[in-house]
């Protein structure tokens, strides 16, 4: 299973942002590809896997109830 997470994974990463992102050098692909995964990827997009919920917003989920148990 673990090969398939990270294989739709990268599919993702270069459908959402490589692919519709043009480069100009290493360093731009760097810093376009660090904020597609922090900015948005992280904390917006909504994962299937997650119920539905931003990664930020399921490790909120989980930080509260291992605080509450």
């Amino acid at each position: 299973m673990g090969y398939a997470v990270a294989e739709s994974f990268f599919k993702t990463l270069k459908t959402e942002c490589v692919y519709s992102s043009s480069f100009a050098n290493q360093q731009e692909a760097r810093v376009v590809i660090f904020e597609y995964l922090e900015v948005f990827y992280n904390r917006k997009r909504l994962h299937s896997a997650l119920g539905y919920r931003s990664t930020a917003q399921m490790e909120k989920l989980l930080n509260q109830h291992q605080n509450t148990a």
